[in-house]
């Protein structure tokens, strides 16, 4: 599955004010870059705002969709179908209807965004992004849009709006420790959060048995990074 390419085309929904629209995602992206581990989320916060024209596109206003989110199979999501156009050539657009995945609220709109990356292997190297403009240049890369001048037009937003002060969030710190399971079996999240979904092994829910030792390498609001694998526990159910 892919991303956005060039985004809906827009049909001039509610006027909403730059300002206005950062102000209500902002602080849900920065939210979730968190939970999820993704360190610069002015980013993220500039792809919504290009891909949504500031909360204004059909997509965005009717279906909750920021990001342009192409729908994929396993996404738990419904489909809608839209006029978008693709820069398959440089220089040239084209218009083709593709299947957006739509959002609850905006919110559920902004989780389905980090649900996409994290589930997708081929954006594994966004978590290693060095600066805001390298997140851009690498999701570019990955194949997430086909602009050929995605990145100026996103890292613009950047600059432009003041984003990167959404950048100064909590991390997890980084721990080393061993626990003991005290549940009967805990599950293994994609992110610290009971929201996040449960991490998927061989076509089935990752679950830790009880009196399973386990190692723990980060911490972060009450959770714990396994040192094992890219997933998470409640440390509620651990037993230093």
């Amino acid at each position: 599955p892919r991303g956005a390419a060039g985004g809906p085309e827009r049909y001039g929904g509610p006027r909403m004010s730059a300002a206005s629209f950062i102000g209500q995602i902002g602080p849900i992206v920065q939210k979730y870059a968190a939970l999820y581990g993704y360190r610069f989320p002015s980013a993220i916060i500039a792809q919504a705002c290009i891909e949504s024209a500031y909360g204004t596109s059909s997509l965005a206003y009717r279906y909750h969709n920021y990001f342009g989110i192409k729908w994929w199979r396993g996404c738990g999501r419904s489909a809608v179908n839209l006029q978008t156009k693709e820069e398959y050539t440089p220089g040239i657009l084209t218009s083709v209807k593709s299947g957006f995945a739509v959002g609850q609220d905006m919110e559920d709109g902004v989780r389905m965004y980090f649900e996409f990356i994290t589930r997708n292997s081929r954006y594994n190297n966004l978590k290693g992004a060095t600066s805001s403009r390298n997140y851009i240049e690498l999701i570019r890369a990955d194949g997430y849009a086909t602009s050929s001048t995605y990145v100026s037009t996103v890292w613009k937003v950047v600059q432009a709006q003041g984003l990167e002060r959404f950048d100064q969030q909590s991390t997890p710190t980084p721990v080393s420790y061993a626990g003991i399971v005290t549940a009967s079996a805990l599950n293994v999240r994609t992110a610290p959060s009971t929201s996040a979904e449960i991490l998927q092994v061989g076509g089935h829910a990752f679950v830790l048995p009880k009196g399973l030792v386990v190692a723990i390498e980060a911490e972060l609001a009450g959770w714990g990074k396994l040192a094992s694998v890219d997933g998470w526990i409640s440390l509620t159910y651990i037993k230093k």
